[in-house]
């Protein structure tokens, strides 16, 4: 039985969402294909998700000097190892994220620099960094109003670069991305652009 991390980054309804709608039809699929797994869903926007701020850094210091925290360090900083450990664990990853003003909303990097912790989910080398995060299947799903992946707008796309980046950075780098874009261009072509999207994710989901 494997256990997959679903992580929702939209603060709209599912109904509202087409990142959130995609994401669902998905799991909708696999559980009828794996219907032994579990499904865990963190809503990013419900969640509570540490920001690096002054408590966090603090806490870091006070840890590399065995100083006693203070109780809001101590509580940030146990939500962090909390997280992350949520994030390792996890057999299997979705992400189901929207394309905002040429990037992710502020809760997935929020997230992301939550669970990309030295020692954790990387470490340093006299080589580099290197990723600790153990090879997993890894699904992105991001749904995007305009058309980002090529022509005169593919200079501006700074999510799935990053993504890929930053997931690869602790370790991950084989993962399924399904991108929906231009839903906003055309509303004449939405629904078959969401349809395409869907049935990709239908046939992922046989063998994720």
């Amino acid at each position: 039985m494997a256990n997959v991390l679903y992580i929702k980054v939209n603060p709209k309804s599912d109904e509202q969402s087409r990142s959130s709608m995609l994401a669902n039809h998905f799991i909708e699929e696999y559980k009828r294909h794996h219907p032994e797994d579990t499904v865990e869903k963190l809503d990013l926007y419900k969640a509570d998700i540490p920001f690096l701020d002054v408590d966090v850094f603090s806490a870091w210091g006070k840890f590399a000097a065995h100083e006693e925290l203070t109780e809001t360090e101590m509580i940030k900083a146990l939500r962090m190892d909390e997280l992350t450990s949520q994030f390792l664990e996890a057999d299997k990853l979705i992400f189901a994220t929207p394309f905002w003003n040429l990037s992710y909303p502020p809760m997935l990097k929020a997230y992301i620099d939550t669970i990309c912790i030295a020692g954790k989910t990387f470490h340093y080398t006299e080589n580099g960094p290197v990723g600790l995060v153990p090879e997993k299947p890894l699904l992105l799903i991001e749904a995007r109003g305009g058309i980002y992946s090529e022509g005169p707008a593919a200079e501006m796309e700074n999510s799935y670069r990053y993504f890929k980046t930053i997931m690869g950075f602790m370790g991950l780098k084989n993962f399924t991305p399904v991108i929906a874009e231009g839903l906003d261009i055309d509303p004449n072509q939405t629904e078959s652009i969401l349809v395409e999207a869907r049935q990709k994710l239908t046939n992922i989901a046989v063998d994720f």
